[in-house]
C-alpha cells in the first residue's frame, strides 16, 4: 500500500481508504445514482457529460434491475459517445491504453498485451475489443457485477507487475483531469516504455515531481523559480511579494510563460 503522505504528494489521495461504489441487493434511488455517477466518471476518464449525452435507456434498465453494473459500464464503453470521444479521434493504440485504464483500472502490463488486443480488434472488431476486458476473469475477480471499476494501479496487487504501478501514472494525470483534455491525447503514452521494457519515473501531476530515488536524468530534475510581482504603474508599490516555485524541467517553460503573463519579474531560475 501506498502512504497517505505519498498519495498526497502524487495526486491520487481521493482514492486512499475510499471504499468501491457498489450496488448491494438491498440498494436505494440514490445508490443507483451514485452508481450512475460514478461509472460514467469512470469509463469517460473524467470527461464532463451533457444531459443530452447520458444514456438514459441504460440507467433506465439499471435503475430497474434489469441491467447489472457490469452491463452497464460494457452499454457506456460500447456506445457511440465512447467511440466518438476515444476511438474516433485517437490512435489504436491510445484507444487500448484507455480501455485499460478506464475498464480494469490499470495500465497495460506490456507491450504482448497491447498487441493482443489490437490483433483482437483487427480480426473480430469493436464490440469484441471492449468485451475482451468486461468478459475477462480479472474483471469478474475484481469488480464483479455489482462493483463499478475504479483505478487499482495506484496499489500493488497479485498478479500485477510491479511496473504497472509505474506506468499507471504515465496515464493518470490527477483527479480533476479528464483524458480527453490532456495535452498528449492525440498520442499514445506508453509505446516507448513497453517497447523498451522500461519503467518510466513516477512524477506528481501537476509539478512533475518524483518519488524519491525515481529520476531520470536531468529532466527529472526540480528548479527552483523566484519571481517577484513588477511594478506596473497603476500604484505605488511599496512591498513587493516574492514567490518560490518548484516545477519540474518540462513544467519550466511553461511556469515562465505563465509568471510573465501574469507581470512577475523572474529574478532567478537555480536547481532545487
Amino acid at each position: 500500500m501506498t502512504s497517505s503522505a505519498a498519495a498526497t504528494r502524487l495526486g491520487f489521495e481521493p482514492f486512499v481508504n475510499v471504499s468501491p461504489v457498489e450496488l448491494r441487493s438491498n440498494w436505494t434511488a440514490a445508490d443507483v445514482l451514485g452508481v450512475i455517477s460514478a461509472a460514467n466518471r469512470q469509463v469517460f476518464g473524467n470527461d464532463h457529460l451533457m444531459a443530452s449525452e447520458r444514456l438514459v435507456g441504460a440507467e433506465s434498465l439499471l435503475a430497474s434491475g434489469n441491467l447489472s453494473v457490469r452491463d452497464f459500464v460494457r452499454a457506456l464503453a460500447q456506445s457511440e459517445l465512447y467511440r466518438t470521444k476515444f476511438f474516433s479521434s485517437t490512435p489504436q493504440v491510445r484507444f487500448i491504453e484507455l480501455n485499460f485504464k478506464h475498464l480494469l483500472g490499470r495500465a497495460p502490463n506490456d507491450e504482448a498485451e497491447i498487441t493482443e488486443h489490437v490483433n483482437r480488434y483487427i480480426e473480430h472488431g469493436y464490440e469484441a475489443e471492449i468485451n475482451s476486458y468486461i468478459d475477462s476473469d480479472e474483471y469478474q475477480e475484481n469488480f464483479g457485477e455489482s462493483i463499478v471499476p475504479y483505478y487499482r494501479g495506484f496499489a500493488y496487487q497479485r498478479g500485477q507487475k510491479n511496473v504497472t504501478f509505474n506506468r499507471m501514472f504515465q496515464l493518470y494525470r490527477g483527479y480533476a483531469n479528464s483524458d480527453r483534455s490532456q495535452g498528449k491525447n492525440k498520442s499514445t503514452w506508453l509505446t516507448t516504455d513497453l517497447a523498451q521494457n522500461s519503467a518510466n519515473p513516477i512524477r506528481t501531476p501537476h509539478f512533475g515531481q518524483g518519488l524519491a530515488g525515481n529520476t531520470a536524468g536531468d529532466r527529472g530534475q526540480l528548479y527552483r523559480v523566484r519571481a517577484v510581482q513588477a511594478d506596473r504603474g497603476r500604484t505605488t508599490q511599496i512591498r513587493r511579494s516574492v514567490s518560490e516555485y518548484l516545477v519540474s524541467y518540462d513544467q519550466l517553460s511553461p511556469t515562465i510563460q505563465r509568471l510573465s503573463q501574469r507581470g512577475s519579474r523572474i529574478t532567478q531560475i537555480s536547481l532545487a
